[in-house]
């Protein structure tokens, strides 16, 4: 079985009109939109979708209160690849099925998901070779000249877990989702198999003073070409009234030192997260050893307007390979593959499908 990415992220928001300028503005191809919903499209096939709080087509119940990322749906290869994770599923959640196909389930930290076949797009893409003053790629060009941000793919989601070391677990029984790196005492994260980006989820410690204590969305990273896009993105954003301000987005562009990627976070409206232009990341695959972090250190940020927590110049070298896992045990709440009672596969009839 291959989960492809994130094929779909569903939000729920309390001002449609709102929501909908910001994703324009962001950079985001609008595909539909109507008095009940919007629907974005970007050159992967990945979709953005908003709906109004109280929708027929979001979870019930709500996994949190506020604005933000109620559904992930994530892409597929086959049909035969979808049932075996919904079987693989219903061993430990309760599973619904849509006339569709498309699979529903709420896993143990709270987090609704669904799976559904995605003919995903080839993404056509192209970055100008970066000079440097002792190697020229780029010699007698001019560099490509961009007009405006255009976000390609969704790289990634985040959320926050009330117990991240299970989160991750249970991705990887049911899902096939691999290990990537760990954010000692902050975060794991973790690659679908049919993708190379660094991670395609996070899961980020409740336990953390600015975390909640329970589940939540905290961002969305989209994929850029290069930093040029990065930067044009940030600044189209910023020109339209849409300020970066929140904890997380640390005031500027930068780059994480856990997965190189360069980046920028925007505030979405309604407090509901961030939305993130993200370009230059590793890409990986199962040949990658994964890793373990001081959590200041895989973090660490050149913008001088983070967290100081994240900020030093004494902050120590602590990384090490960590195929075993022993990284884990220390913020173990659950015992590894710990199942709650057997969930069951359900039927839904046509008259109970939502069109998600």
């Amino acid at each position: 079985m291959t989960i492809l990415g994130v094929e779909s992220v569903v939000f729920g928001v309390s001002d449609l009109a709102e929501h909908t300028r910001f994703w324009t503005d962001f950079g985001l191809p609008l595909e539909e939109a109507s008095a009940d919903q919007s629907v974005f499209r970007i050159a992967s096939g990945s979709r953005v979708v908003l709906l109004p709080h109280g929708h027929a087509d979001l979870p019930s119940p709500d996994p949190f209160p506020g604005d933000g990322i109620k559904l992930t749906v994530w892409g597929v290869d086959t049909a035969d690849s979808v049932e075996r994770i919904a079987v693989s599923l219903a061993s430990e959640v309760p599973v619904t099925r849509r006339a569709d196909g498309t699979v529903h389930a709420v896993c143990p930290d709270g987090q609704p998901i669904a799976l559904r076949v995605w003919d995903k797009r080839v993404v056509v893409s192209e970055a100008s070779p970066v000079n440097t003053p002792g190697h020229q790629p780029r010699f007698n060009q001019h560099r490509i000249w961009r007009q405006r941000a255009i976000p390609k793919t969704i790289n990634h989601v985040v959320f926050f877990s009330p117990d991240y070391v299970a989160s991750f677990e249970f991705y990887e029984r049911h899902l096939g989702f691999r290990y990537t790196d760990h954010s000692k005492g902050s975060g794991i994260f973790a690659r679908a198999p049919g993708t190379f980006e660094h991670h395609s989820i996070f899961w980020v410690n409740c336990d953390l003073p600015i975390a909640p204590d329970h589940f939540k969305f905290m961002h969305i990273a989209f994929g850029m070409d290069d930093i040029d896009e990065v930067m044009l993105g940030a600044n189209i954003m910023d020109a339209k009234g849409w300020k970066n301000q929140s904890m997380n987005s640390s005031g500027g562009i930068s780059r994480h030192r856990i997965s190189s990627a360069i980046y920028y976070y925007c505030d979405i409206p309604g407090k509901a997260g961030e939305a993130e232009y993200h370009a230059d990341t590793d890409y990986l695959d199962d040949n990658w050893v994964p890793r373990a972090w001081d959590f200041r250190f895989g973090s660490l940020l050149w913008s001088n307007n983070a967290p100081p927590i994240f900020r030093g110049d004494d902050i120590p070298w602590d990384m090490v390979f960590d195929a075993d896992r022993k990284s884990f045990e220390p913020f173990r709440k659950s015992a590894p593959g710990k199942r709650p009672a057997q969930g069951k596969l359900a039927e839904l009839t046509e008259a109970d499908e939502h069109a998600l």
